[in-house]
């Protein structure tokens, strides 16, 4: 990581089509303030008006990818629900997505969400050991779901009828393998894939 006086940092904004009243310029504004305060360079801005319930986000996908080439040093968001509303496991990933690209974070709003500073190993290794606890929180969900259809008598057919389909495609988009996705939802990874490529979804989407 480059001293804080020579971090270039990308700007990340977002407001959901339903916000009435806010603009996506007003988080950049503040954002910008804030970044010329700690000394970064503004090296992009990624502004987007869509909801934060999917990975299918234009502008969040092409942050990440820009991520991966390391086009800049820290991603400054307003609030961490700006970034994402995917639920825990999704928020906790887009974030050990950016700490494994060597990419730092700061939410605006919440400053104990920063990996910038003098904490960056704890609070990357915290958010490491809860998404781990929320992929076996997940598993522990559709096992005790299988039992308790087992318990009322009922067939069980494809693990597909137990598990979260739409958010299986959802870690697919965010470049997760296909073990690792049956990993964390407890299936096999025949079911993850048939859950990917099933009708009315593109294919595309899962290769």
């Amino acid at each position: 990581m480059k001293p804080d006086a020579a971090l270039r940092a990308a700007l990340y904004a977002r407001v959901s089509t339903r916000d009435k009243g806010q603009e996506v310029e007003n988080q950049l504004i503040e954002l910008r303030r804030f970044c010329v305060a700690q000394g970064w360079l503004i090296v992009r801005e990624y502004r987007e008006c869509e909801s934060g319930g999917t990975a299918a986000r234009a502008e969040l996908q092409a942050m990440l990818r820009d991520a991966t080439q390391r086009r800049f040093d820290v991603v400054v968001f307003w609030a961490l629900d700006r970034l994402t509303r995917e639920g825990a496991l999704a928020t906790l990933d887009y974030l050990n997505q950016l700490s494994r690209y060597g990419v730092a974070f700061r939410s605006y709003t919440e400053p104990y969400l920063d990996s910038c500073g003098v904490f960056k190993d704890a609070i990357i290794a915290i958010l490491g050991t809860i998404a781990r606890q929320e992929r076996l929180r997940l598993s522990e969900r559709v096992r005790a779901g299988l039992e308790r259809a087992r318990r009322l008598g009922k067939r069980l057919g494809r693990p597909r009828a137990v598990f979260d389909r739409e958010q299986a495609r959802q870690l697919r988009t965010q470049g997760w393998s296909w073990g690792r996705i049956a990993q964390a939802l407890g299936v096999s990874k025949a079911a993850v894939r048939r859950a990917c490529q099933s009708p009315g979804r593109p294919s595309e989407v899962c290769q």
